[in-house]
């Protein structure tokens, strides 16, 4: 696996996983196996496209489940071909959501799986909608765990913060 930061890869054809993939949980996992076998169907590199730090954390100081290093270590145990590292401080929150869209662009992208809810560009201007004029989107479904609540970054901080570490370890997955 090769790790990139952003602007410096291009490729011709891809499919690419976007998100803040903050702790690798369950239901990352789900998105990233999907995005490395949807690759090996069209026959193009797996791309995971991401953030340091987490949006979240920058915005509102949430805490970081994984340090960078530790998400592109687990990225790379489940096979992606190559990790894109978005620095995300005050300069990329002033982006564009065309001036994303050109940057993706530069991956030729066969599909691009975001969340139902995703948001991109100065402020969240860009949406699915926007990006699905560009690019074949598959909407991820949310994974939920046993109890049937959805497993996700901010669920797995609360169970941390009540001192639920073995609940929020099983949903970490790792």
């Amino acid at each position: 696996m090769e790790t990139h930061a952003e602007g410096t890869l291009s490729l011709t054809g891809s499919v690419i996983a976007i998100g803040a993939f903050d702790g690798v949980h369950k239901g990352h996992q789900e998105v990233i196996r999907r995005t490395v076998d949807r690759s090996r169907v069209l026959g193009v590199p797996s791309v995971v496209y991401t953030f340091d730090p987490p949006p979240r954390h920058f915005f509102q100081g949430a805490q970081i489940l994984t340090t960078v290093q530790e998400k592109v270590e687990r990225i790379a145990q489940l096979g992606i071909d190559h990790v894109v590292i978005a620095r995300f401080d005050q300069a990329f929150t002033r982006r564009t959501a065309a001036a994303f869209i050109a940057d993706l662009a530069k991956l030729d992208p066969l599909e691009v799986s975001v969340g139902n809810d995703f948001q991109f560009g100065r402020n969240r201007a860009g949406d699915v909608g926007l990006l699905a004029r560009h690019f074949p989107v598959h909407i991820t479904e949310p994974v939920h765990c046993s109890d049937g609540q959805t497993i996700s970054s901010t669920r797995i901080r609360l169970l941390l913060s009540q001192g639920e570490t073995q609940k929020s370890v099983s949903l970490l997955g790792w």
